[in-house]
């Protein structure tokens, strides 16, 4: 017998593809069959997905994004993805098709609707996506990451279950949080290409830190391509060791060495943080569709596991004040806030958003 077929479909983004990649680790041990529906540059940026989890790549656009031309052709482009999607699930059709926002995902969730094909959605963010808004109320579930969801569409059956991490946020949650006492580890990043506010205020609020805390410290920080060199400057003239790179392939295992995180708020970096459990300073970012940064920032905030500093009036000031209570007047808040943070992780939540995808394909078999 064949096994039966998840189609997950989601866009080019890491906060899109992450947790899908964790759903396609699960199922593909659960024995399923997975594939991943994306645009052209969605496939290209799915080198973290297993080398079984076949690649289909549908046409899809934005109405809201481009020139005028390209809005007006964006319908045009997503038909004929959605025919594409058609035509292939009538030659291998899906038992359960998983959508987890962005334009990318739109041709596979209309052919599975279109079709009377299982669907889900999963929505990481405290605000639902455009995508996900459209078919919220044409599927089975919508999954949720966040919790609670700012401002649901009616008749949605929302269901909180968490952020899928990947497996290595998930191991690395056995690393204890380590102890403040000699060199103190400072991790920020921001976004998929870093947060240029951060290169701009992070290294000025670390030169005002004290000389003894200064000598302590220990920098890794995501830099766009460009900014290294200004970034490196301020910390060598400020006597702090620090590394510097566009990204970072181990993330998770520089999470769980950090005594202190700064970053913005997006939904896996918010997943990550609570799963490993470590402290951090959140700088949501301003122009985020539908403020969903802040969204997302807001229960860990409210459960003691971060603070959240608004960039609009944040200052170098500001920032080292922070940096000097939580590393060095007072670093049992820091320790407390890695708790609080710990225990909001939810590093079951590929597994239960597998249970979801077994129960639909369950309940079509009748």
């Amino acid at each position: 017998m064949t096994a039966p077929l998840l189609v997950i479909a989601a866009g080019g983004t890491g906060g899109h593809m992450f947790p899908a990649q964790a759903l396609a680790d699960e199922m593909l041990d659960r024995g399923w069959r997975v594939a991943l529906a994306s645009d052209a540059r969605g496939v290209r940026y799915a080198g973290g997905f297993a080398d079984a989890v076949e690649r289909l790549e549908f046409a899809a656009a934005s109405p809201a994004r481009g020139g005028l031309m390209a809005r007006l052709r964006a319908p045009f482009v997503i038909y004929r993805g959605i025919k594409a999607a058609r035509a292939r699930f009538g030659a291998d059709r899906p038992a359960v098709v998983a959508g987890f926002g962005g334009y990318p995902a739109l041709p596979a969730l209309a052919a599975a609707w279109t079709m009377g094909v299982p669907r889900l959605i999963h929505e990481q963010n405290g605000v639902l996506g455009r995508v996900n808004r459209l078919f919220a109320r044409h599927v089975a579930r919508v999954c949720c990451g966040t919790w609670p969801v700012r401002n649901p569409p009616r008749g949605a059956r929302l269901e909180p279950v968490g952020n899928p991490v990947r497996r290595a946020a998930v191991a690395a949650r056995e690393m204890p949080y380590p102890e403040i006492g000699g060199t103190l580890s400072l991790l920020v990043f921001g976004g998929s290409q870093g947060a240029s506010v951060f290169a701009r205020l992070v290294p000025q609020a670390v030169a005002m830190l004290p000389e003894g805390l200064r000598a302590r410290l220990r920098v890794t920080q995501q830099v766009r391509e460009g900014e290294e060199g200004a970034v490196g400057d301020t910390y060598r003239a400020a006597g702090v060791a620090a590394t510097l790179a566009p990204f970072f392939d181990d993330m998770p295992d520089r999470i769980a060495a950090a005594h202190l995180v700064i970053a913005r708020a997006g939904a896996s970096t918010i997943a990550e943080l609570a799963c490993i459990g470590r402290p951090s300073l959140l700088v949501p970012y301003p122009h985020a569709m539908d403020n969903h940064q802040s969204a997302n920032a807001a229960a860990l905030a409210e459960a003691g596991g971060a603070r959240i500093l608004p960039e609009a009036g944040l200052t170098a000031e500001a920032l080292a004040a922070a940096l000097r209570r939580l590393l060095d007047e007072a670093p049992a808040e820091a320790a407390a806030m890695a708790a609080a943070a710990r225990a909001q992780g939810r590093p079951d939540a590929a597994r239960r958003l597998g249970d979801i995808v077994q129960e639909l394909h369950q309940g079509a078999k009748g």
